[in-house]
């Protein structure tokens, strides 16, 4: 299988925030090269998690289907610096206050 070589990483994020029990839930869409050839999109199922915990989960998720790789001695991973050294465009936005409904992609 040929290396996808990654120029921009697109995160789109839907919270939803269940009043009744006081918990925050998420999906994403990750596209990979938006508007080129190569195109791909990855999907984060519906889960607990608000902030940028969303951003996160994307990209522990580009790590576990090896389309990128963390430094193995960092302790912490951070999506933006991996995409800062690797001169990769991270784009990101979150909708917050979405029905549950909506969370899906």
């Amino acid at each position: 299988m040929k290396t996808l070589k990654i120029k921009t990483i697109d995160i789109q994020s839907k919270e939803w925030f269940d009043k009744v029990n006081g918990n925050s839930y998420f999906s994403s869409q990750i596209t990979l090269n938006f508007g080129m050839e190569n195109q791909q999109n990855i999907f984060l199922p519906f889960q607990y998690g608000y902030g940028d915990y969303s951003y996160y989960m994307a990209g522990q998720e580009l790590s576990r289907l090896k389309l990128i790789k963390p430094d193995p001695k960092s302790m912490f991973f951070s999506l933006w610096n991996y995409c800062k050294e690797n001169k990769i465009i991270l784009r990101t936005s979150k909708r917050e206050n979405c029905l549950k409904r909506e969370l899906s992609y």
